[in-house]
Parts: C-alpha cells; sequence; structure tokens
C-alpha cells in the first residue's frame, strides 16, 4: 500500500506541464497522509511491543513533515485513527480551521483510495492530539492550540502508560508554547507543579525533565531567579534521558547562576549547554552564546574573536562582539556608545542589567592596560585616561586603584603623598601556580567531556542478560565436553 503513491511520483514524464502540475498537485497531499499511516502503524507495534524507541523515532518522523500538514491531511488522518463521531474526533475536528474547496476534494479522493483503519490504542489518540496540537501552532491558531492543548493535558492525566511518556513530554512542551504565545503563561504554572508531582509519583522520568526546564521557563520569563532556584534544588536528580532538554537545563542553571553572581559555574554551564546542543537548534546556540560571552566579560576574560564568527551568527552577535571590543580597550566612553546604541537588542535579550556590571571590569581592564604601559603616573592622569566623569575624579581613581591592587587586578602601590600610582616590575608567571591551575582546568574539561560521551553511549535493551546467557551457554558445554572426555578416559581405563 505504501508503494502506490511512489510510483505515482515516479511516473510524471508527460509532455504537457499542465498535466504534470495537477497530477503533482494531487499527490502531494497522499504521500504526507500516507507517511503518517505509516508512523500511526510504528507507534502501533511500539505500543504492543512495549519499545519507547520506536515511538520516540515516530515523532521525530513528524518533526519532518511539519511543513507538509494540511487541513485535509489532518483531517483524514484522524478519521483514520480516531472512530468518527466518537468523542476524541469530535473534539479534534472542532479544532481544526475551516476546508476550502480544494482541500476538500483532494480530501475525498484520498478517502475512495483507502478505507480508514479504526484504532483504540491511547498512544494513537495521544498521538493524535499532538499533531493537531502542532499543526494549530504552526498556523499560529494560538486560541485554538490553548483549548487543544487544555483538553489534551486533562486526557493524559487518566493514562499511565511507559509507551506514552514520550508524546506526553512532547504535549507538555506545546501546551506550554501555545501559552507563552498568548501572554498567559503564568495561568499554568499551578498545573504544571501538578503534573510535575505526578510524573514524579509515576516514576516518569522524561516527564519530569521537561515539566522542570518549563516550570524554570516559567519562573525565569517573570524575573522570579529566587523560586527558580528553589525548584531546581530540591527536585530529584537522575540521568539524563534527553539531550535536548540535559541542554535547556544547562541554559536555565547558567542564567540562575549568573543572576546570583556565580560566573565560574554559570560559565561552565553555558558553554556547555552551547557545545552539546545540536546544529540546528540555531537560535538556542546563540541564546547561549551571548549569555556565555557576558559571563566570561564579567569573569575579566576576554573571547576570541572565533566565537562571534561563527556560522549564522555574526549578525547576531555584532552587538556583543563590539561591547566586547570596549571591554577589551577599557575605552569607558565607547562602552557608553556601545551600549546606547545596541539597548533595544539588550533589553530583549535580558542581559541590560548585566551590561551595567560591566562598567566596573572596563574601569579595571583600562587600569590593567595603565598599569602595564608606565612603571609612574599621578592618579589625575588615571582619571583622564580612564574618562571618569565624576564631580572630584582623583579621589574617584584612588579608590579604584586601591581596589583594584587590594583584589590582585594589577600589581602596583600608591604615593598618597605626591599623588603618583607605581607599578611594581611585571614578574615570571612561570614561577607562579598560573600554568598548573591552566592545566588542571583543561584536563578537567577533557575528562568530563569523556565521561559525558561514555554516558550518552547507547545500548540495546538487554544487552547483558544476553551476554550474561551466551557466557553460561559457553561455560556448560565447555564442562560437557570436559565431562565426556573424563568419561572417555575412564572407559579407556576400564578397557
Amino acid at each position: 500500500m505504501s508503494t502506490a503513491p511512489a510510483q505515482d511520483v515516479e511516473m510524471k514524464e508527460t509532455p504537457a506541464p499542465v498535466a504534470a502540475s495537477s497530477n503533482s498537485a494531487t499527490s502531494a497531499a497522499p504521500s504526507a497522509l500516507q507517511h503518517l499511516k505509516e508512523i500511526a502503524s510504528l507507534i502501533e507495534t511500539g505500543a504492543y511491543a512495549r519499545e519507547v524507541r520506536r515511538i520516540a523515532r515516530a515523532i521525530r518522523l513528524t518533526m519532518a513533515l511539519r511543513r507538509k500538514l494540511k487541513t485535509s491531511v489532518v483531517s483524514a488522518f484522524l478519521n483514520f485513527a480516531l472512530t468518527p463521531g466518537s468523542e476524541p474526533h469530535a473534539r479534534l475536528s472542532s479544532y481544526l480551521p475551516k476546508e476550502d474547496d480544494h482541500e476538500m476534494e483532494v480530501d475525498t479522493a484520498t478517502s475512495v483510495v483507502q478505507a480508514p483503519v479504526k484504532h483504540s490504542l491511547p498512544e494513537l489518540e495521544i498521538f493524535s492530539y499532538l499533531l493537531v496540537l502542532i499543526f494549530l501552532i504552526d498556523q499560529k491558531k494560538y486560541s485554538e492550540a490553548k483549548a487543544c492543548s487544555s483538553a489534551s493535558i486533562a486526557r493524559l492525566k487518566n493514562i499511565n502508560r511507559r509507551t506514552v511518556d514520550v508524546l506526553a513530554s512532547r504535549l507538555y512542551f506545546y501546551y506550554s508554547l501555545s501559552y507563552e504565545h498568548t501572554g498567559d503563561l503564568a495561568e499554568i504554572r499551578g498545573n504544571l507543579l501538578a503534573l510535575h508531582q505526578i510524573a514524579t509519583l509515576r516514576h516518569d522520568e522524561l516527564g519530569q525533565e521537561t515539566l522542570l526546564n518549563l516550570l524554570l521557563r516559567n519562573y525565569l520569563h517573570y524575573n522570579l531567579y529566587d523560586q527558580a532556584e528553589k525548584l531546581r534544588s530540591k527536585a530529584p536528580r537522575f540521568e539524563a534521558h534527553s539531550n535536548q532538554q540535559f541542554c535547556r537545563y544547562l541554559f536555565y542553571l547558567g542564567k540562575i547562576r549568573t543572576i546570583q553572581l556565580e560566573y565560574t559555574d554559570a560559565k561552565e554551564s553555558l558553554l556547555q549547554a552551547a557545545r552539546k546542543a545540536p546544529i540546528a537548534a540555531l537560535g538556542f546556540r546563540i541564546q547561549c552564546t551571548k549569555w556565555a560571552v557576558i559571563v566570561r566579560l564579567l569573569l575579566g576574560e576576554i573571547p576570541e574573536r572565533t566565537v562571534f564568527m561563527q556560522k549564522g551568527m555574526e549578525t547576531a552577535l555584532r552587538p556583543y562582539f563590539e561591547l566586547t571590543n570596549a571591554v577589551r580597550i577599557g575605552d569607558l566612553e565607547l562602552f557608553k556608545s556601545v551600549a546606547e546604541k545596541f539597548s533595544a537588542t539588550f533589553s530583549v535579550d535580558r542581559t541590560h542589567n548585566l551590561i551595567v556590571r560591566l562598567r566596573h571590569n572596563v574601569i579595571r581592564t583600562g587600569l590593567r592596560n595603565i598599569s602595564i604601559s608606565y612603571s609612574r603616573i599621578s592618579l589625575a592622569d588615571v582619571a583622564k585616561k580612564l574618562r571618569l566623569d565624576s564631580p572630584n575624579p582623583v579621589a574617584d581613581a584612588e579608590s579604584i586603584v586601591s581596589k583594584a591592587i587590594r583584589d590582585g587586578a594589577i600589581d602596583a602601590t600608591i604615593d598618597h603623598a605626591k599623588g603618583w600610582m607605581v607599578s611594581k616590575e611585571t614578574g615570571d608567571i612561570y614561577s607562579t601556580n598560573e600554568p598548573q591551575m591552566a592545566f588542571n582546568s583543561r584536563i578537567a574539561f577533557c575528562l568530563n567531556m569523556h565521561n559525558e560521551a561514555v554516558r550518552a553511549l547507547r545500548f540495546p535493551p538487554n544487552s547483558h542478560k544476553e551476554k550474561e546467557i551466551a557466557e553460561k551457554r559457553r561455560e556448560r558445554q565447555q564442562q560437557e565436553q570436559e565431562l565426556a572426555k573424563h568419561i572417555a578416559e575412564e572407559d579407556d581405563d576400564e578397557f
């Protein structure tokens, strides 16, 4: 049955271009519908065999079909997967937009070719909810998507099957996304907490991962960082089941750590999230890179130029490149002009408050450059070079230099009587512990990456049991051979 549409697509060698175009138009919808039917059979096989990987593969195939979905295709699939006239079929059909005449003709043509097959599996019902919800979000029908997602969540609460967990995690995500598009994200916070509790009681670890990330996103959307950290610290810990959810968790953790001034942990989380994210997730990697750049600047580091030249990120990271250049030079006026020029971009990215913190780093970088360039310089000249616009710039420069010396940012002394800053000679860095610390951090990074790669390896189910059975079989055969040999030797002795 699946070969018929492929033959129709291949046999398009007709001299008339009009006929060819009409043939391709009529064969587009049946091909998408046929793919959905194959996905339904894959879900059915996974449900009966209790193989979650088949259902996860079905979801990946569905995401590849999103651009081909039309109202007629989704309606025809509902007729195939659900019983017409049933409550789920009527509810889901009511969410779909009205079909036009052309789509109805295609739908009736496909229904004549193949009669619908009825199923009663909860997995197929939940998949139908997911398909309709994805279609409504892609069509920007957000009010219908809200109603559909709420109905799907109400149905999910009554189903406790491990084969539904993968589908449920995707429904949770689009449930939150539909409310986020309408600006009503705060309404579902209590429901998400209840769903997380249900997932914990059912030992649905994938659902716990997804719901924890959705709750963190909900809290961070309204700048509730303390509540987000309390939830994160008290949530159960387990091995990550989804790389995408783990990347999102690392990103949210990095944002929380940044706000809490824990820049070292924030940098590690953000860089790890950007590194583990899929290549296709360009927007997510851009957001991770933006926050990582700000955190590295707050740590006193200057990101490499290659960070801003990554493929597809040059335009989005341009404001942060100019900001990094201002911090690297230590020019306070240039920093202010860049912050004002791209203030709208920084506000949208929610990094404006962090950029305000960078002012002190700009001053400190400029002061470090001055201490390297001059062995002795007056505090008045320091204030001029730093472009301090305060009523008493010399006093401010003295306090800034004193704080930098106390923090170890510069190696210098202050002559208060003459108003000078005297820099000490730069020593040999290899006589300090800095090279050892640098090598230690690199080795720890490589070991951490190796451990993550080992944990991410996938093995077929029950492989260890099969290995044990094979070893026992070999031992039994070896014992039988030894016993037969021993009996033969005894027979030879008796003979």
